[in-house]
């Protein structure tokens, strides 16, 4: 995103509002046919700022009045205030866990609302009559990723019945890695070099995704899950 707008501030401590976002969404309205919308891929549409600003409400009040299909996805119980919106439309509402365990949440996702609130967004999204779904990742290599900690996520999905799941490995974006490493550095530094074999290691990547396939698949069986979970990693 900073190719378009460069920003002095590190990634995470600043936020571009697109003030205009919905008259300019309902211009293109005019002239686009239904489809289905993902929100969001890349920055989470119920952060903070939205409760004061309510663009994302707007956007997707628009969207699901012109029949399109809303794909939702969050790490914000600020979702709950919209169930309104997107009730009686298609829609899913979802959201993305990385771990089960307070202290590495606290340390991975520091302004990310707490683990049960995330939950919460599933079991009401459910009551109100909505499909539901949850992004378990990404996976933290060595960290929260093992057979254990892979079956916790599919278990607390199973219990919850959502209906679509997909697990994601960490993966070598942009940013990323100045992120992790800082992290790591911090708290775990002799994880450094392995998380760098498993980010950009062509050979040892390869390995570690297919392992980590393996478990998922293992925990799908063990939890009657089979054609609701997806991975999402090459």
């Amino acid at each position: 995103m900073e190719r378009f707008h460069e920003h002095p501030e590190p990634w995470g401590e600043f936020v571009d509002v697109k003030v205009n976002a919905a008259e300019a969404l309902e211009r293109q309205l005019r002239r686009a046919t239904p489809g289905s919308v993902f929100v969001s891929s890349a920055c989470d549409g119920w952060q903070p700022i939205e409760e004061e600003r309510a663009l994302t409400r707007e956007c997707c009040r628009l969207l699901v009045a012109r029949g399109f299909q809303i794909n939702a996805l969050t790490k914000s119980a600020l979702i709950l205030r919209d169930l309104d919106v997107f009730a009686g439309h298609e829609a899913t509402v979802g959201t993305t866990v990385t771990t089960l365990d307070p202290t590495l949440k606290a340390l991975w996702e520091p302004r990310a609302d707490n683990v049960e609130d995330r939950f919460r967004i599933v079991q009401h999204a459910r009551d109100a009559g909505l499909d539901t779904s949850i992004m378990f990742g990404p996976l933290l290599p060595f960290v929260y990723d093992n057979q254990d900690a892979v079956n916790a996520l599919l278990e607390r999905a199973a219990d919850a019945q959502v209906d679509r799941i997909w697990v994601d490995a960490l993966n070598p974006r942009p940013k990323v890695w100045p992120s992790v490493a800082g992290l790591l550095g911090r708290v775990q530094p002799g994880l450094c070099e392995r998380y760098r074999y498993v980010l950009y290691s062509p050979k040892i990547r390869k390995a570690y995704l297919a392992g980590l396939r393996d478990r998922v698949e293992r925990a799908t069986k063990r939890y009657h899950l089979e054609g609701r979970v997806s991975t999402v990693f090459a």
